[in-house]
């Protein structure tokens, strides 16, 4: 059984033909459409990060409301960047979001991608230590957010509090047991995947990689995936890994699908440059007739070896035209692959 969900970008524009005009509209429908997508049996829901940009950028709130709005859905991010956060301020946050969903956040986290202005980090306050590049200054605020997670003692404790404390050194609250366990590293790179194996964090996948071998996306990300599960093996972990992959597939099943998608159908990677002039490889589309399209999922290897399919959706056409898109491949996909 492979979990199937969907990752949303959370776009809004004051465009004619959209459903999402204003960062309002997309908030509140991305409840209804997480809602409406655990009734149909969607697995997981997941939200883009992005700041300066009309998209989603604080997610908490929004993991929350879906976490007390949904009862079995997996509630995740894709991914935050860590560049920008303060490590203990989202432990705080990330345990409360949690809590409120009974233990339903799968928390994908990274350094980050380019983003819509130059070190936007540094306008939140954030600079890297002396001797770091930005890389690492979000791969140690990671490393951070990891430790407090665990839930141990660290502060020094007010002799004379406000309210009684217990022994010792306090952590963070409030507290979520488990949740240390539940995150998620977006890798672009073999190196960056053996890192999150070596650190017990889930491996996320995107549309997108850093071109290490010329060959096709699938084809690389099946190679960091192998190299990744050989890593966390080697590290002991108790815990199975997990592996997501995100894609953008479509379904064609009426004259609406073919309108907004039917471009696609002659999709195929493509190699761009992405940030410090490196060359990446960007994964194609799948827009096809659903006895087509299950012909070419079948030869994507990364999705074959992946336990969770996250499918990229369209938000600013609405929530009822999202349905229909995830409906048409939980209905007319899934079976025939195996994924249900």
């Amino acid at each position: 059984m492979k979990k199937i969900g969907f990752l949303s970008f959370g776009h809004w524009s004051n465009h004619p033909s959209y459903q999402a005009k204003t960062a309002s509209d997309t908030l509140l429908q991305s409840i209804d459409l997480s809602v409406a997508a655990e009734e149909i049996g969607i697995d997981t829901v997941n939200f883009r990060v992005h700041h300066f940009a009309a998209q989603l950028g604080s997610p908490f709130p929004l993991l929350a409301a879906i976490g007390a709005k949904t009862k079995s859905v997996e509630i995740g991010t894709g991914v935050i960047d860590m560049r920008y956060e303060n490590p203990l301020y989202m432990v705080e946050d990330a345990g409360a979001a949690d809590l409120i969903s009974a233990g339903r956040l799968q928390l994908g986290i990274s350094r980050g991608s380019p983003e819509q202005v130059i070190d936007g980090w540094r306008y939140f306050g954030y600079e890297p230590k002396e001797g770091e590049t930005q890389i690492d200054m979000g791969r140690r605020k990671a490393l951070e957010f990891l430790e407090k997670l665990e839930g141990k003692g660290f502060a020094v404790a007010n002799p004379n509090p406000m309210f009684p404390n217990p022994p010792g050194l306090l952590r963070l609250e409030p507290y979520s047991e488990g949740l240390r366990e539940r995150i998620w590293w977006g890798a672009a790179t073999n190196a960056t995947a053996v890192w999150a194996a070596e650190h017990g964090m889930y491996l996320q996948l995107s549309t997108l990689k850093m071109d290490e071998s010329g060959e096709p996306l699938h084809v690389q990300q099946t190679e960091m995936i192998r190299q990744y599960r050989e890593a966390w093996k080697k590290a002991g972990h108790q815990r199975e890994p997990r592996v997501s992959v995100s894609r953008s597939i479509f379904a064609l099943t009426n004259d609406a699908d073919r309108l907004y998608f039917g471009r696609d159908a002659n999709s195929k990677d493509q190699i761009g440059m992405l940030g410090e002039g490196r060359q990446a490889v960007f994964g194609r589309s799948y827009a096809a007739e659903p006895d087509q399209l299950i012909k070419q999922l079948a030869e994507d290897t990364t999705i074959a070896e992946a336990d969770t399919l996250l499918l990229t959706i369209p938000n600013t056409l609405g929530v009822e035209y999202n349905v229909h898109v995830l409906s048409s491949i939980l209905q007319h996909v899934a079976p025939e692959l195996g994924w249900r």
